[in-house]
């Protein structure tokens, strides 16, 4: 199933995408949908006729994260030598354990939305290409081949970057927690949908030229390791959001690097779930 939050004539619904559109289901939100972690058959059954897909407004599937999106640095081998080439102080690792940081978001950015500039504080604006895993149930010290049960559902998430604030001050919160700095959709694929630990192929591409493209079974750091370490030490509460690292093809990878410009259109893509597409403004 394919879950989205979009908006029907002015108001923000939740629901599902069907051949024939898009099936509202009785939730006030996709937080609420998610911690009722064994929704009944008629919970899940369209409270009305599906309307078409193209009159509602998609918005991120989770419009408003309750807690900052938790993410993973360099956890594809190819981007970890990329960034640590762009810059050895800020990215070169020197143990082989997961980076894990926070990024702060206040509002998800929608899919066919736009991408902030920040001219005058932003120089290197990037992307990164990312599958997020949504956990669909209080997790606390679950054991990595139980962590299949904790997952709702994938999204896609770009995890947008601005270089010179990451590097310059030699952590990466304010950085990557800039105001619509996570694009995320445009649904929410619910995990039966795939296996686990899912093996899809993800990509990017600038104004149509190809930049990053592997697949998530290439993460270094898979998603039962991921679960499995965070619950050791933090409880992962229903909705919580992991970004699990994105491949090589960043802007900065490149010399000279590719950093995004006003109007570029980056549409990251990921197998089963779909594209998402944000315009720099």
């Amino acid at each position: 199933m394919k879950l989205i939050t979009c908006l029907y004539k002015g108001e923000e619904r939740v629901g599902a995408l069907t051949e024939e559109g898009v099936a509202f289901l009785p939730y006030p939100d996709m937080n609420a949908l998610i911690e009722d972690a064994s929704p009944s058959a008629a919970a899940l059954t369209p409270t009305a006729k599906p309307v078409p897909l193209e009159d509602v407004k998609l918005l991120a599937p989770i419009p408003r994260p309750r807690q900052d999106v938790i993410c993973l640095g360099m956890n594809y081998r190819d981007h970890e030598r990329e960034a640590a080439k762009y810059d050895a102080e800020a990215f070169a690792k020197s143990k082989p354990t997961a980076i894990y940081f926070s990024k702060r978001v206040s509002r998800a950015g929608d899919p066919e939305g736009i991408i902030p500039r920040y001219e005058g504080l932003v120089e290197r604006l990037d992307y990164e290409s990312e599958l997020a895993v949504i956990i669909g149930k209080t997790a606390k010290h679950v054991k990595a081949e139980e962590a299949g049960k904790y997952v709702f559902g994938y999204t896609v998430l770009n995890d947008v970057s601005a270089r010179d604030l990451q590097t310059g001050h030699k952590q990466w919160y304010f950085g990557k927690g800039l105001d619509g700095f996570t694009p995320m959709g445009p649904c929410i694929l619910t995990a039966g949908e795939t296996a686990f630990p899912p093996a899809l192929d993800i990509s990017c591409r600038i104004n149509g030229e190809l930049r990053q493209h592997s697949n998530t079974a290439l993460l270094i750091h898979s998603i039962p390791e991921i679960i499995a370490e965070l619950s050791a030490g933090m409880t992962l509460l229903p909705g919580t959001i992991i970004a699990t690292g994105t491949p090589a093809g960043v802007g900065m990878g490149f010399d000279p690097p590719k950093f995004l410009r006003a109007g570029d259109v980056v549409a990251c893509t990921i197998q089963g779930i779909g594209t998402l597409r944000s315009t720099v403004c």
